[in-house]
C-alpha cells in the first residue's frame, strides 16, 4: 500500500515522529489524499521536505 510506504519514507528519510504523522493522519480523515500538505500546514515539514515528499510520490 502506498500510504504505508509513504509513512516509512516520512519516518526513515525525513525523521518525522510517529506523533507528527498521527496528527496528520487524523486531519487527513477530513481531507483525504492531502497528507503531505497537512504535514506542511502544521509545520511538521518544511518546503524542501515537502518537495522531497512529492518527488517520492511521483516516483512511487
Amino acid at each position: 500500500m502506498l500510504q504505508a510506504k509513504l509513512i516509512d519514507f516520512l519516518q526513515q528519510e525525513l525523521s518525522l515522529s510517529a506523533d507528527s504523522i498521527a496528527l496528520a493522519l487524523r486531519q487527513r480523515e477530513l481531507t483525504p489524499y492531502l497528507l503531505p500538505m497537512i504535514l506542511w500546514q502544521y509545520g511538521l515539514v518544511n518546503l524542501k521536505q515537502l518537495d522531497q515528499i512529492f518527488d517520492w510520490l511521483e516516483a512511487a
